[in-house]
């Protein structure tokens, strides 16, 4: 969110609306230009990271789709910025929606992620009831 904006590699770009066919001009690697209206534009990107912010200068509606092996559900480890409608899909898919934004959040895991945190847990409650075991056992013989 701080620095310079970074353009995003994008493909399968389409402008879809009240027109047919829907067309578009390419200026540069990055910028794409069309007439005035309401359009909706798809595009597909690549995610190297589970973190995903996007900004827009005015506010829009926004849609992210996420496969069926990512989630947001786990409030630990997943999180949409306010305002998200978020939808499972019949295909196990993951539809978050935002109404009139001008930014977007979203924090996503993958079922490794999730199983790691719950090894993580079980670990540190096991830790905690062996450490704890011997004072309470201790502490039953005093009161005895």
């Amino acid at each position: 969110m701080l620095g310079e904006r970074i353009p995003l590699q994008v493909q399968d770009v389409s402008l879809s609306g009240n027109c047919d066919p829907c067309t578009f001009e390419w200026s540069g690697n990055s910028r794409i230009s069309f007439e005035e209206g309401d359009y909706t534009l798809n595009y597909s990107a690549p995610l190297t990271e589970n973190h995903l912010i996007s900004s827009f200068s005015k506010p829009y509606t926004a849609r992210v789709i996420l496969p069926p092996d990512l989630s947001v559900k786990n409030p630990l480890l997943g999180m949409v910025s306010p305002g998200a409608i978020v939808t499972p899909m019949d295909d196990g898919s993951t539809a978050i929606r935002w109404n009139e934004t001008e930014s977007l959040e979203v924090r996503f895991y993958d079922q490794g992620r999730e199983e790691i945190l719950l090894f993580f847990g079980n670990f540190w409650i096991i830790l905690a009831i062996v450490l704890l075991l011997p004072f309470i056992l201790t502490w039953r013989r005093r009161q005895g």
